[in-house]
């Protein structure tokens, strides 16, 4: 595609660009917009959704301005007892918390069915020996 930016464009930082940024909306009261530079759907919805789990989260919405430009605004209104910023990072380390023991629980499945395959091999290897094949 001729309009498409470079690969590494989308998720490299540019010379003094920050990562997120954070915008007070004075239109709602404790609500902020927050910009995450390099960063797409895949972020936005993950935070969108397990902000709306919080109790103190009133609203949490994003939109991605363009399809070409790999950056996101995330709005987030709170109930005022936890300000937005606050709550995004509560958001943020309850969800590295899940990852960490999704990431656990996987492994373990994992080695768990490795040994199981390793011991259904070797008792096929035994049967073969004992049909003498």
């Amino acid at each position: 595609m001729a309009n498409a930016p470079d690969r590494f464009e989308l998720f490299l930082l540019g010379e003094g660009e920050k990562k997120v940024t954070e915008e007070a909306d004075t239109r709602i009261p404790s609500s902020s917009i927050f910009t995450f530079n390099k960063e797409d759907h895949t972020l936005g919805n993950l935070l969108r959704s397990r902000l709306l789990q919080s109790q103190h989260v009133k609203f949490a919405g994003y939109k991605v301005p363009h399809p070409l430009v790999s950056k996101f605004e995330l709005r987030i209104q709170t109930d005022g007892t936890l300000s937005p910023r606050a709550a995004l990072m509560q958001c943020c380390k309850d969800l590295v918390n899940d990852l960490s023991i999704l990431s656990r629980e996987f492994t373990k499945e994992f080695e768990l069915r490795k040994m199981v395959g390793d011991g259904a091999k070797a008792d096929e290897k035994k049967d073969d020996k004992r049909s003498g094949q």
